[in-house]
């Protein structure tokens, strides 16, 4: 699965976090957060500790399949 990543980058934005701000409330790595930026698919698992992080449904973070 893959974290939409317009959606991440304004939720960042909109809460004015920068990456370290999720390293720690995620317990994802830096490099990871990284990864996602740049579209590679990740785990149910790690999707899921991002959009806790961000107190949000998963739903509204993963990319729809066909989109």
């Amino acid at each position: 699965m893959r974290i939409n990543r317009v959606t991440l980058a304004a939720e960042l934005a909109r809460r004015e976090w920068r990456d370290k701000k999720l390293v720690e409330l995620s317990g994802i790595s830096r490099a990871t957060i990284s990864a996602i930026k740049g579209g590679k698919t990740i785990s149910p698992s790690t999707a899921q500790k991002i959009a806790n992080a961000l107190n949000m449904p998963i739903e509204q973070l993963i990319e729809k399949e066909n989109a």
